[in-house]
């Protein structure tokens, strides 16, 4: 009480002071020692930095930093678009140093700085210092997008304004980007600018639903649920996803579905979540948005080198897709190259010359960007003749760790060399028969299986535990762009994932192509996922580097929802029971087994959380799945006969 007294009483004063003029406000205030705005010095700078809002068509206005080599004159300019802050892209340390002043993002400073290129990356619209609304991957005008402007429009409008009020250029432009980037390169090439001269998309995020960031043969991504909610639900995203667990598989793993663990986490907020739910299916929805089939509609009359990597954790399935689509079109194939190297996604400008344990002969991202990427943009954006001409492909064999200059893709080699499908047969007591013919039961019926018990609640992982967040920070402990090539022997030893192994090889086995799983299996249940990998083991012992004596590498995997066995549009339950044909496609690889080596194929029904859970139970939208719905079930994968379960691949003779 005697506080509460005092505090009325000083409240009283205040009050008295105020009626009396005598506020506190009333006092001088000292002067800001803070200036109106800053002038900042470039003394000794190497370039020139202009920072301008380009007006589009609609009068959305998007940031765009501008770095200009000092004394620039005839310069021709690269462009990246991209939905991650162009001004922090563009500030990565503070030096007067253009190559410095880019580290950490172009990393290709070999190429792009010392090459002269004036640099321009520009916001999006709808995130950063760009005005507009936002719609991840905006869908181009049509159907889906009913209004006047996508991607394409505004790629258009920025390098109208850029060649006619830089003029330190030489009106050329080169537009380079990876993963959303890499998206935003080819929808440049949708209606291009007549300036626009060259494109490298570079892991691009091609077909949501097919094979990259959301869903792989419509099983669902949900590790990607954090860079849902991030990139969507604030302009410069503020809001952060948050932690529960050291170990992400129990965050998935309590929550249930990926449905039930986004409404804990108030996802449902973001229209980006909101569509993919809604879109199990590959729908319209998707395929009308898929830029293989968009960039096939028409002449590619760009010069595009599309660049792939073999382990890309994020966007494996697109820039094959693309140049297949085409090279598919007499008008386009002139106009499409490739180059893919044994690098994680955007690797090609990191460090080439290991991901994790896997070492290579050099650094094959440098390799890359001095002999393909850097001659490709002096071509095109300087007209600088290269000093042999290049192929059509660049491609990284692995195995052997040399490089080859291909005519077309797939092929093993530039001349003399044929492809013939070769059958690996499942065999009994896990053995792999390479090229053999099918067995028969012993009975002469199509009767041998192997099977597993296949347990929503103790799913497989799709690496060890502890499962950290899919992050890009290694010295953090996130080494999540380098999981394609851990070590698979963890799986290969668990009692729910079948491995066959073929004898020591004797010669070595080239292999160039997209492998294709042709399992016969069953389900108790009435829906399954079906996980396929092949498999590179290598010799007890490697003596010049100990720690791979034995390291099962998996060079080609992917996971198919049985579901959409008969139809990719219109998923329908599997009868229990019955041996059933699932038929899918794996990525590209262009290895040699070695001698000494074998082949492994590894067969599971889940890859946790990398993937969501199949409940095992066929029920309409699995994102609505109730806890009730996850049932444990029996997988037989079927080995004799009409019913003999293989994986086909590419060899090379």
């Amino acid at each position: 009480m005697r506080l509460l007294r005092f505090t009325v009483m000083g409240l009283a004063l205040l009050l008295g002071a105020g009626a009396r003029g005598q506020s506190p406000t009333s006092y001088p205030a000292l002067p800001s020692e803070t200036p109106e705005k800053l002038v900042e010095s470039t003394h000794g700078f190497d370039h020139e930095r202009r920072v301008v809002q380009i007006a589009m068509r609609d009068g959305v206005k998007l940031n765009t930093v501008i770095l200009i080599p000092k004394g620039a004159k005839n310069a021709p300019i690269l462009l990246t678009r991209t939905p991650y802050n162009a001004a922090d892209l563009t500030t990565h340390n503070s030096s007067s140093r253009l190559a410095s002043v880019l580290q950490g993002y172009d990393n290709a400073t070999d190429v792009i700085v010392d090459g002269g290129y004036i640099r321009v990356i520009q916001d999006i619209r709808g995130k950063y210092g760009s005005e507009g609304d936002y719609v991840m991957t905006r869908p181009f005008r049509g159907p889906l997008n009913p209004t006047p402007v996508d991607h394409s429009t505004d790629t258009y409008d920025t390098i109208d304004w850029l060649v006619k009020n830089l003029p330190e250029s030489n009106g050329r432009v080169g537009i380079l980007g990876i993963s959303y980037d890499g998206f935003l390169s080819l929808a440049a090439l949708v209606h291009p600018h007549p300036a626009l001269k060259a494109a490298v998309p570079m892991n691009p995020m091609v077909d949501g639903w097919r094979g990259d960031d959301w869903f792989h043969h419509g099983a669902f991504r949900q590790i990607n649920m954090p860079y849902v909610y991030e990139q969507v639900v604030s302009r410069k995203n503020e809001a952060k996803w948050y932690s529960t667990h050291y170990d992400e598989y129990d965050t998935f793993l309590e929550a249930g579905s990926a449905g039930a663990l986004a409404r804990q986490r108030g996802l449902e907020q973001s229209g980006t979540w909101r569509k993919v739910i809604a879109h199990p299916a590959y729908d319209s929805f998707w395929s009308q948005q898929a830029m293989d089939k968009l960039l096939a509609s028409a002449p590619l009359t760009v010069p595009t080198l599309l660049v792939h990597s073999l382990w890309d954790a994020e966007d494996i399935y697109g820039a094959i897709a693309v140049y297949k689509a085409l090279r598919a079109r007499p008008d386009s194939a002139a106009m499409a190259s490739l180059a893919f190297g044994p690098w994680v996604h955007g690797g090609a400008i990191q460090d080439g010359s290991h991901i994790g344990a896997i070492r290579f002969r050099s650094d094959t991202a440098w390799d890359f960007r001095q002999n393909v990427l850097a001659p490709f943009l002096a071509a095109h954006l300087k007209g600088e003749a290269p000093a042999q001409p290049l192929p059509r492909v660049t491609a990284y064999e692995t195995g052997t760790g040399r490089w080859q200059q291909l005519d077309d893709w797939p092929r093993g080699c530039v001349s003399g060399c044929t492809t013939q499908a070769t059958r690996l047969v499942l065999q009994s007591q896990g053995r792999l028969n390479v090229g053999g013919a099918l067995s028969a039961g012993a009975t002469g019926e199509d009767r041998a299986f192997d099977e597993y018990v296949s347990d929503p609640g103790k799913p497989v992982p799709f690496r060890s535990r502890p499962i950290r967040p899919s992050e890009y920070d290694e010295s953090k402990g996130f080494t999540w762009p380098r999981w394609l090539v851990d070590d698979q022997r963890e799986a290969s030893g668990r009692t729910d994932v079948l491995a066959y192994t073929s004898e020591v090889l004797t010669v070595p086995l080239k292999v160039a192509g997209e492998p294709i799983a042709h399992l016969v299996a069953s389900t108790s249940g009435t829906d399954s996922d079906w996980v396929v990998k092949l498999i590179d083991v290598y010799p007890p012992e490697v003596a010049e580097h100990p720690e791979l004596g034995g390291y099962q590498l998996m060079v080609s995997g992917d996971i198919f929802r049985g579901r959409y066995r008969e139809s990719w549009a219109q998923p329908k339950a599997i009868k229990p029971g019955e041996p059933l044909a699932f038929d899918f496609g794996l990525p590209t690889v262009n290895h040699v087994f070695l001698p000494g080596h074998r082949i492994m194929v590894q067969i599971q029904s889940s890859w946790f959380p990398l993937y969501d859970r199949n409940p095992q139970t066929f029920v309409e939208n699995i994102f609505d799945a109730k806890p009730e719905d996850y049932r444990a079930a029996t997988q037989r994968v079927y080995r004799s006969g009409t019913r003999s379960s293989t994986v086909e691949i590419p060899v090379v003779h």
